[in-house]
């Protein structure tokens, strides 16, 4: 990593935390302590508002507006592939979405990086619609802002019932879809997968923030 490069990612590493140690820079940029501490004092001396000190912490003054994004060619590769997933499997929405941004980002870059971003060869066929993406923009809405849902779901065999769940998380598997939800008929964690789901509707109340019912609880179940 160049030297100005590894300068950026300090500032952007410290924008976005309290305090960041120089042992934790040192690791993430894979550099000696020594050398976070001549990087520091240097972006100090360039005017960067950095707070802190040596052995407890470092961070940026709050308010402190960074210089636009840069991005290199890996970067972008990464940023075109993951557009192309959600262009693909997301929805119509999610891939307007996803199109805009690539877009933005198109217009923000240099000309050269602007043909890598444009050329490269990561594609994502698309091979028709993923079953269930129709429901995609509803629960979105749902899981953002803790909406109980409402709908008949068939199961592997092709058994049919009535759920309301609270709607935690979208997953996507690479060829479906699946809904982690807190289940009022199981009173237990549940997945369900978009494609068999029926008569959607949000239940048009919130459902509670409760402790062992949320997503980092689902992902703990799911885990274990």
């Amino acid at each position: 990593m160049r030297r100005a490069d590894r300068l950026f990612q300090i500032t952007q590493i410290l924008r976005g935390r309290r305090l960041t140690t120089a042992a934790q820079l040192a690791e993430r940029l894979a550099v000696s302590e020594r050398t976070i501490y001549r990087d520091i004092a240097d972006l100090s001396t360039s005017g960067v508002p950095v707070e802190g000190e040596a052995g407890v912490g470092y961070r940026l003054r709050p308010g402190f507006d960074l210089p636009p994004l840069m991005f290199s060619a890996d970067e972008l590769a990464a940023l075109a592939l993951g557009a192309r997933v959600v262009g693909a499997k997301g929805g119509s929405e999610l891939a307007l979405h996803a199109a805009s941004a690539l877009e933005k980002i198109s217009a923000a870059v240099g000309p050269a990086l602007r043909a890598r971003l444009e050329t490269t060869a990561l594609l994502v066929p698309d091979f028709g619609v993923t079953p269930g993406t129709q429901h995609i923009e509803a629960l979105r809405r749902a899981v953002d802002q803790r909406l109980r849902i409402a709908f008949d779901y068939v199961d592997e065999k092709g058994a049919r019932s009535t759920r309301f769940a609270w709607p935690l998380g979208l997953f996507f598997w690479g060829q479906v879809w699946t809904l982690g939800a807190w289940c009022e008929l199981r009173n237990d964690f549940r997945s369900f997968r978009l494609d068999r789901l029926l008569q959607l509707a949000l239940a048009g109340d919130q459902f509670p923030d409760m402790e062992g019912r949320r997503l980092a609880d689902l992902l703990r179940h799911y885990h274990v």
